[in-house]
Formats: C-alpha cells, sequence, structure tokens
C-alpha cells in the first residue's frame, strides 16, 4: 500500500477536478455553463490554505482562473474528448480520489490517536534501539577470499580507512568505510550480531555474511544512547500510527469485501 505522504499527493493532484454536477448556486455563467458557488469555495479555500491573503485581488484572480479552466473544459466537450475512455477513467479516478480523501479525514477525526498510543509507541521504540550507540567502519566485498584479504592486511597494519576504497558500499567507500553513529538495530542482523561483539578498536577475524554481501567491521567506538525527545519526534510518530491504523482498516474492509 502507498505510504501516507504518496497517498496524500494522489488525493491533492486529485482535488483540482471540478466537482460533479450536481444542482448548485452558479457562482458565475460561462457560455451558458454555470461553474457553481461550492466550487469557488473550494478553490479559495485552497488558495488561502497554501498562504494566499483574502483580498479583492486574490476573489477575481481565482474567479479569472476558473473562467480560464470552464472554457478550456468547454472546448474539450466540443471535441468529444470527455466521451473518450481513458479520459472517462482518468475522472473516475479523480472523483474516487477526492471521495477517498473526504473519507480517511473523516476516519481520522472519529478515531483520533491518542497521546497515550504515541508515548506507548515512543517508548516501545525507545527500549528497541538499546542504550548504546557504536560508531563503526566497515569494508564490503562481494567474495569471501576478499574479505579474508583484507583482514590479513588489518592484521598486518594496515589501515581500514585505506581499505574501504575496495568496498562496494557506495555510501562508506569514499569515506573511509565510516558508517557514522548508530544503534545496532539499524543494521541488518548478522552485521548487527557481530559488531555488538567486538570491543573499541577491534575488528571481525572472520567475514560477516549479509545480503549485501561480505563485510569486514571495525569498531572505533562506543556511547551512550541518548533518544531525542517525544515532543520531537511526535509529528512522526503522529504520521506512523496514523498509517498504520488506516492500513489497518483498509485490511479490514479488504478481508469483508466480495469481489468476484
Amino acid at each position: 500500500m502507498r505510504n501516507l505522504s504518496r497517498l496524500a499527493a494522489l488525493l491533492v493532484a486529485g482535488a483540482v477536478v471540478s466537482a460533479p454536477a450536481f444542482a448548485q448556486k452558479a457562482f458565475v455563467t460561462v457560455n451558458g455553463q454555470g461553474i457553481p458557488q461550492n466550487v469557488y469555495n473550494v478553490f479559495i479555500g485552497q488558495q488561502k490554505a497554501q498562504g494566499a491573503q483574502d483580498t479583492p485581488e486574490l476573489k477575481n484572480a481565482v474567479k479569472e482562473e476558473l473562467i480560464r479552466r470552464e472554457l478550456l473544459a468547454q472546448e474539450a466537450k466540443k471535441k468529444g474528448l470527455d466521451k473518450q475512455a481513458d479520459i472517462q477513467g482518468q475522472i473516475e479516478l479523480a472523483k474516487q480520489a477526492v471521495l477517498i480523501s473526504a473519507f480517511i479525514g473523516d476516519y481520522m477525526k472519529t478515531h483520533p490517536i491518542s497521546e497515550a498510543q504515541l508515548k506507548a509507541e515512543y517508548e516501545g521504540i525507545k527500549a528497541g534501539l538499546g542504550s548504546t550507540e557504536f560508531k563503526a567502519r566497515h569494508v564490503l566485498v562481494e567474495k569471501e577470499e576478499d574479505a579474508k584479504a583484507i583482514i590479513a592486511k588489518l592484521d598486518k597494519g594496515e589501515k581500514i580507512a585505506d581499505l574501504a576504497k575496495q568496498s562496494k558500499d557506495p555510501g562508506s567507500k569514499d569515506k573511509g568505510g565510516d558508517l557514522g553513529w548508530n544503534s545496532p538495530t539499524t543494521y541488518v542482523k548478522p552485521f548487527s550480531e557481530a559488531l555488538t561483539k567486538l570491543k573499541k578498536g577491534e575488528y571481525t577475524k572472520t567475514p560477516v555474511k549479509t545480503d549485501f554481501g561480505y563485510h569486514v567491521i571495525l569498531l572505533e567506538d562506543t556511547r551512550p544512547l541518548s533518544a531525542p525527545p517525544f515532543e520531537q519526534v511526535k509529528p512522526q510518530l503522529q504520521q506512523r500510527a496514523a498509517q498504520a491504523q488506516l492500513e489497518k482498516m483498509v485490511a479490514e474492509l479488504r478481508a469483508k469485501a466480495k469481489v468476484n
């Protein structure tokens, strides 16, 4: 399923399409075709939400933009473009996106994420991170024999920062293999297990195999892990919890749906 930010982008894109032609008071008429007042209200509301000031100039600009859009839409209909199957499909998808946006907004209002939920999530994540951060370097190679050769060179006194030039990890090879400060949970399990067994200044004496290849790992230092305060990460926790809640709701709907 799309993550929440991508879904939001889809919904915003869909919101620019004109509303269905229900009987509405016309804000303005163009070639006999009325533009509903609610379309104007939504459009100007979007502009104000983006920081535009509610001025006569804004109202005139919105009116002119809606007129221009209506003129172009009328020309498209004259050419019969609204009858084309792919265009009708796009229109239906856009209408659907607007309805989904409205439903999600209503659902989150009636199923709010509580402060207690967020704090419990925060404590769970913090506990999972552990109490120690590790500063490590590594060299990643394709073959086990290449990793063994690197270990042999380290045994002879060569520096891992120099040997990292042959690493296939693009994120660290140009930094001497430096991975920075991280919780062990940041890494895949075999890497994490090998790292936490090392003492400061030690390196792995046998290659560490992961799905990425073979690693030679050196532990430079450790320090107590200082988790960011709850208020700092609260927005991310809110988004994560909302996404999980929406995914659960959609999964329940899918499980109950009759699909032929």
